[in-house]
């Protein structure tokens, strides 16, 4: 492909990939100065604290220069090559999150964010050249460490290979040339730096910038269960997907936030955005860290469905797949922690959600009746923390009290709902 003439040279940037992405690490670079691309071929590879992105050519041109290392973190917008193809967004170009309402208009669904490329997980390649299934994490992880992926047998679905994978691998690697014992007793003295990946210092710049740049408030209440544990216990008796907890308590947020619009809304700067579904947001614990994914319409999704819905993201995160779609979008997500034993936990809201249910273990107490006799109750503590520039202390507690009256009637969850 001949090379365009100087005027036509446009620049490549660092994309816009998400409604509240600042910044982006340069993960890998897949063509170098001089290769003739094809509209959709793979540019570079992005990593942003959720999750990793291949970014597609929008037109054929000719790399010229590239102007950013691998393995740097840099502001949208940032010009990361030069080329004779068609630009990417250009810098401050602001993206839309769907199902808005009347503060910002709904964009067309159909394109990706940034309107010019499309964006997908990839499959990679091992040292030798034999093709494998890994995640972009995984295969950045085995440059770092020099594990052959070609090596490895993945852990995820259809034997994908994760991060956790390549790390293992790597530490059988690190123990075999591990030095005396002696200098591994005087370096653990010393303390030891434990390398963290991109991703991991990126969700850190994220959570601290949350924390700093959200005014977080808090408000609590205790939830009886013992209803919803003996529905639950029928339901899973009579079969069909497995009903957990976290379901009901999704379904309450969901159920609460149709009954409360005006705590279905995120900060936009200039405006609030408020959604028309039902959307929320589910914390899920991996090897890699911690992921948001979004089950949609939850209020308006049969029990059986949400369970389905619920497993199969949690699947994906944990095998490092999801999706950037299956990350954006909503208001309000649930943290769960019971499971681990804490009773209860004061969480830092995701941006750019406005707000986060923080969920406690289910503990035993016993409380007096309506005629003053002991009385047992299961209980669990519900911690919401709002942003207040979204949420007044009344919004916020309307909100909770909504959730903590579903819990407390389940079978009103399994009802039809249409607000």
């Amino acid at each position: 492909m001949p090379s365009s003439p100087a005027s036509e040279i446009s620049e490549l940037v660092m994309p816009k990939l998400g409604l509240t992405m600042i910044e982006g690490l340069l993960a890998e670079w897949r063509v170098s100065p001089g290769d003739a691309v094809r509209a959709g071929d793979v540019l570079f590879v992005v990593e942003t604290d959720k999750i990793a992105n291949e970014v597609e050519a929008p037109s054929d041109g000719e790399m010229i220069e590239i102007l950013v290392d691998t393995g740097a973190t840099v502001p949208v917008g940032t010009p990361l090559a030069r080329w004779t193809g068609a630009g990417l967004a250009p810098e401050g170009e602001e993206n839309r999150t769907p199902e808005t309402e009347t503060e910002i208009a709904t964009p067309d669904t159909a394109h990706d964010e940034t309107g010019l490329h499309p964006v997908k997980t990839p499959d990679t390649s091992g040292e030798s050249g034999k093709r494998v299934k890994a995640t972009p994490l995984a295969r950045r992880l085995a440059r770092q460490h020099s594990v052959d992926l070609t090596a490895l047998q993945g852990s995820g679905p259809g034997g994908r290979i994760k991060a956790a994978d390549v790390e293992e691998a790597a530490e059988r690697v690190e123990t075999k040339a591990s030095p005396p014992a002696m200098h591994a007793e005087t370096n653990a003295e010393a303390g030891m730096r434990i390398a963290i990946s991109g991703k991991h210092a990126s969700m850190a710049r994220r959570v601290v910038a949350a924390k700093r740049d959200i005014p977080h408030f808090y408000l609590n209440r205790r939830a009886e269960v013992l209803a919803l544990m003996r529905l639950r216990a029928e339901m899973n008796a009579a079969g069909g997907p497995k009903v957990t907890l976290n379901h009901f308590i999704l379904k309450a947020v969901a159920r609460a936030l149709m009954q409360r619009p005006e705590a279905n809304r995120i900060w936009g700067e200039d405006a609030l955005i408020g959604f028309s579904r039902s959307d929320v947001g589910m914390v899920v614990d991996t090897s890699d860290g911690l992921f948001i994914p979004i089950l949609r319409d939850v209020g308006r999704t049969p029990m059986d469905r949400l369970a389905q819905e619920a497993r199969l993201l949690a699947d994906r995160a944990a095998a490092g797949e999801l999706r950037r779609e299956d990350m954006e979008g909503g208001a309000v997500s649930v943290s769960n922690i019971g499971m681990a034993g804490a009773e209860s936990v004061l969480p830092i809201i995701n941006p750019p959600h406005s707000a986060i249910l923080g969920v406690g273990a289910v503990v035993e107490t016993f409380r007096p009746d309506e005629a003053g006799a002991p009385s047992l109750r299961r209980e669990v503590t519900l911690t919401l923390a709002c942003d207040h520039r979204v949420f007044d202390g009344m919004t916020g507690a309307r909100l909770l009290e909504a959730v903590v009256n579903g819990l407390e009637a389940p079978h009103s969850l399994l009802q039809t709902m249409d607000v």
